[in-house]
């Protein structure tokens, strides 16, 4: 069990005692979406200590567990020291979870990557809200399926689209939610038209992500390639 801990003044002095010999450097195999800053993150640190929840309350109330804390670069640090405003110490962000799991099954960056995986998880189970599903629940079950069905198919035909938008400007789309995803690819003003019984579409003059669609037309447009045996 992991749950992400408010930054009280609590949990702000316990992370000061972290010495920096305690720190551990991970590398995410996918970068993590850092919703403060807007950007990928890459490259992070991690420590943990002990600490105990619920410590205003009753000792019978009270919770002992793990704080483990992930700190990643400022980026605004960055841009301040690239306008010539340089700072004395790397500056840093702090993310910290609670656990109760035994350090013996999960040590730090293990935990770490347990929990970053809910994360993604939520950050599905949002996006899902946030198109489909926002239209559930209704008062027939069978209905309620198959819009979940025809709601994870959407997400998914929207993922691989921007996807094989790559590699143009559009890269970034797969990192995205599908409303992001579907304003510069799917949801975009044209107009039909027919010449020479070939059907024409005409899309917006000057359109920044003509690149992107057009990339991703012809993908889904290649005929299937040969067959090998």
């Amino acid at each position: 069990m992991s749950v992400t801990v408010r930054m009280d003044k609590r949990v702000k002095a316990a992370i000061a005692t972290i010495g920096e010999d305690m720190w551990t450097t991970i590398e995410y195999t996918d970068a993590v979406f850092d919703e403060a800053t807007g950007r990928w993150v890459s490259r992070a640190e991690v420590a943990e200590l002990p600490f105990t929840a619920f410590a205003a309350q009753k000792k019978a109330e009270q919770v002992p567990g793990r704080l483990v804390v992930r700190r990643i670069p400022d980026f605004n640090a960055e841009k301040n020291q690239a306008a010539g405003q340089d700072t004395l110490f790397d500056v840093w962000r702090f993310h910290a979870f609670f656990t109760t799991t035994d350090a013996v099954i999960l040590d730090t960056v293990a935990a770490d990557k347990t929990h970053r995986g809910h994360a993604v998880i939520e950050q599905v189970h949002s996006d899902l809200k946030n198109s489909a599903l926002a239209h559930l629940p209704s008062g027939v079950f069978t209905a309620n399926a198959a819009w979940l069905v025809l709601a994870v198919i959407a997400f998914n035909l929207t993922r691989a689209a921007a996807t094989l938008a790559a590699p143009t400007q559009a890269s970034d789309l797969a990192r995205t939610t599908t409303a992001t995803v579907r304003r510069p690819l799917i949801q975009i003003p044209s107009r039909t038209a027919t010449s020479a019984r070939r059907l024409i579409l005409h899309l917006p003059q000057d359109w920044p992500w003509q690149s992107a669609w057009t990339q991703l037309n012809q993908r889904v447009a290649d005929p299937p390639g040969a067959a090998t045996s």
